[in-house]
């Protein structure tokens, strides 16, 4: 009987005994695999030699006939007076506006004043020379660089009787210390037409023809434009980019169309002499 009575006690104690051993952890095996990523092959685009690449070339027959742009060609008053001028149209569109100096053909441009000297570069020793000085003797006959409207004709303090064409290839010319202006703000002239005498108004210690050339209010070396040895027109192209308020123009060599287009308008030129 007191072995069953033990027996009886001992049965809960085991029980108790099971129930207090620690929790056997478990154990998770991981399996290791080596992982491989798929060979990605990135074509980056070619960088542009040069600015150039970013411009959008209009088809060749675009180019045939004159150098023509959209300018804005009637003048409000402010317009008439002030010098630093913009065009509402012509970086409407674009920040980017390619001047072809190679189509403009012999009879669209025309040397500001035939035969002359040039006495002073743009710049200059001061870096403050806004164009270009020209001499040939008192009283010349200065004529307008190219096709165009005149902006601008009166008298100012710096530049004495002063002329501004606007020009529709983009351009602006500005002819300055004249004796005699002979147009007037509105008046539409053809390159090479007289429109003015050479003088010495305003702040000049000479008799001679200050010749600037501008984009967009912006003046720039007339060099570009003009070869002043020859007296000829430089065979380029003016690249003209707008970054804000600034404009730079870079002068760079007609696309191959543009040069075989140039050549054939002179050979046509001289067949017909």
């Amino acid at each position: 009987m007191r072995n069953n009575f033990i027996y009886f006690l001992a049965i809960p104690f085991l029980l108790f005994l099971t129930n207090c051993q620690p929790a056997q952890q478990t154990t998770h095996t991981y399996l290791t695999r080596p992982v491989f990523f798929p060979e990605v092959t990135i074509e980056l685009p070619e960088l542009p030699l040069d600015h150039l690449a970013t411009i959008n070339v209009p088809e060749e027959e675009e180019f045939l006939g004159g150098v023509w742009v959209d300018i804005t060609d009637s003048f409000s008053p402010v317009d008439q007076y002030e010098f630093t001028v913009r065009d509402p149209k012509l970086f409407a569109e674009d920040n980017k506006l390619v001047i072809d100096l190679s189509r403009i053909r012999e009879e669209e441009y025309a040397f500001p004043l035939p035969g002359a000297k040039l006495i002073s570069e743009y710049a200059g020793k001061r870096r403050n020379h806004t164009g270009v000085d020209l001499k040939v003797s008192r009283r010349d006959t200065i004529v307008s660089a190219f096709d165009g409207v005149v902006r601008m004709s009166r008298r100012n303090a710096t530049y004495g009787n002063v002329i501004i064409v606007r020009h529709y290839n983009g351009l602006e010319t500005l002819y300055s210390h004249n004796t005699q202006n002979l147009v007037k703000v509105g008046d539409r002239v053809k390159a090479g037409e007289p429109i003015a005498v050479s003088g010495q108004t305003g702040r000049a210690s000479t008799d001679h023809l200050h010749f600037e050339v501008r984009v967009n209010g912006q003046h720039f070396n007339p060099a570009l434009v003009f070869d002043f040895t020859t007296q000829e027109l430089n065979n380029k192209s003016l690249l003209c980019v707008k970054n804000g308020s600034k404009i730079t123009i870079n002068q760079v060599d007609p696309f191959p169309y543009q040069t075989a287009y140039a050549r054939g308008r002179k050979e046509e030129s001289l067949l017909a002499n």
